[in-house]
């Protein structure tokens, strides 16, 4: 796992060892990217389910204005914890939440990547939360990854595109008073 682009270009993240966590590798972080280039600059990231924080990390690589990350797992903070002591920024947040009480408290933002455990469906609970409280900002875009396709609606959202790349799918989410 390194970043890819941006200041910390080239910056290896320390690997994280923790059952059942799969960062997003680096083919698909950088598609994500380029899909997400114009919206990164500037914007309020919410890291969700952030594991290493490969992908708030490379946010703020990328110009992000601020990053909030968390997670459930203390392991999983303790490699960000890691990673985030590599790089010369100060601007994010750090919590060690249930990701419902995380969206509960923490703002509203650009652009929100949700990355949950796939066998759990973390995701679509998050989803309505983000939904149900306004928690994009106008223009905003959510990003669940996951290894099927999204199926069904969420009230209050539009999936407006999704991507496949080997076993991953990207579904990417606006609100739709944004439509």
């Amino acid at each position: 796992m390194r970043i890819i682009s941006g200041r910390f270009r080239g910056l290896n993240l320390a690997p994280i060892n923790c059952g059942g966590v799969r960062p997003t590798a680096d083919r698909v972080k950088e598609s994500l990217f380029n899909i997400l280039s114009a919206e990164v600059s500037g914007a309020r990231v919410l890291d969700l389910f952030c594991g290493s924080g490969n992908l708030g990390i490379e946010s703020l690589s990328r110009g992000a204005s601020f990053v909030h990350f968390n997670d459930l797992s203390k392991d999983s903070l303790a490699v960000l914890k890691k990673n985030l002591s590599r790089i010369k920024c100060q601007n994010y947040a750090v919590t060690n939440l249930d990701y419902s009480a995380c969206l509960s408290r923490a703002g509203v933002f650009d652009i929100i990547f949700l990355d949950p455990p796939y066998k759990e469906e973390y995701g679509i609970d998050a989803l309505k939360i983000i939904a149900e409280g306004n928690i994009l900002n106008d223009g905003g875009i959510a990003v669940y990854e996951r290894d099927k396709s999204f199926s069904g609606e969420v009230d209050g959202l539009e999936m407006y595109d999704e991507r496949k790349y080997g076993r991953t799918y990207l579904s990417f989410f606006k609100g739709k008073h944004n439509a």
